[in-house]
């Protein structure tokens, strides 16, 4: 049996979630496809009928959307793995509920010192995967969206955000969370330089997890903002409580 005939009587109705995916988190098709690390061509032609989508495909949506798009076809559900793999600190499914989530994400903007930048992370668990992903949505610069998996060891009790696209790696190393769930922690990626160069940055970075509470402000937040403050003092708490050091 062929990848594209696993998911042929489902690819229907894959591709009617896709589409409300696209409009509820106001992103282009482009920037999905980076997000997924598809081809542009391929998701056109499965959201126009073109083509089926494939197995293969839908798990890679799946995983930068952080939600599910596969149909339950049967009154039983397969059984989901629920144990990570050693490699990501051997978690189980149970013992992680916790950080399953919508977090609002805060971090230094790169391109205008003194704002915030600030979008939304999805913590999920991957049942064909089985373990944590994770998929950044709402960013002003919707192409550089971010999604991988998460790694949770006990031998040093952080959580790392990992993305690794062909050995190119991003990650974020985030403490345990505070009793009001906050985390923080240290992104290191790679920022835009002169031309095509690509330098290599850290920041103190800060997630809250959203509840039922209205949505927060997101985007590029500027002194003066309404929510500045708030997300200035926020953001501060990685550095001013001991979560990250920064050393030169």
């Amino acid at each position: 049996m062929q990848d594209r005939d696993l998911l042929e009587g489902e690819t229907r109705e894959v591709g009617r979630r896709v589409r409300e995916q696209i409009a509820r988190r106001r992103i282009s098709r482009q920037a999905l496809a980076d997000m997924a690390r598809i081809s542009l061509s391929t998701l056109e032609k499965a959201l126009s009928g073109g083509r089926p989508f494939t197995l293969a495909t839908t798990i890679r949506l799946e995983e930068a959307l952080g939600v599910t798009l596969r149909p339950v076809t049967s009154p039983t559900p397969a059984p989901s793995h629920d144990l990570a793999p050693e490699t990501m600190g051997a978690y189980a499914r149970a013992a992680v509920r916790w950080i399953e989530g919508r977090y609002l994400t805060l971090r230094p903007s790169f391109g205008s010192p003194g704002d915030i930048f600030a979008y939304v992370t999805t913590i999920r668990w991957i049942d064909d995967a089985g373990h944590l992903g994770f998929a950044e949505s709402q960013r002003l610069d919707a192409r550089f969206e971010q999604a991988g998996h998460v790694s949770m060891p006990n031998l040093s009790g952080h959580i790392y955000l990992v993305t690794n696209v062909a050995g190119q790696h991003r990650m974020a190393i985030l403490g345990r969370p505070t009793i009001e769930g906050a985390l923080y922690g240290v992104l290191t990626t790679l920022q835009v330089g002169t031309g095509s160069q690509l330098l290599p940055v850290s920041c103190p970075i800060a997630l809250a997890k959203l509840g039922g509470e209205a949505d927060a402000a997101i985007g590029r937040i500027a002194p003066g903002s309404a929510e500045y403050r708030d997300y200035r003092e926020r953001l501060d708490v990685a550095t001013q409580g001991d979560f990250v050091r920064f050393y030169r």
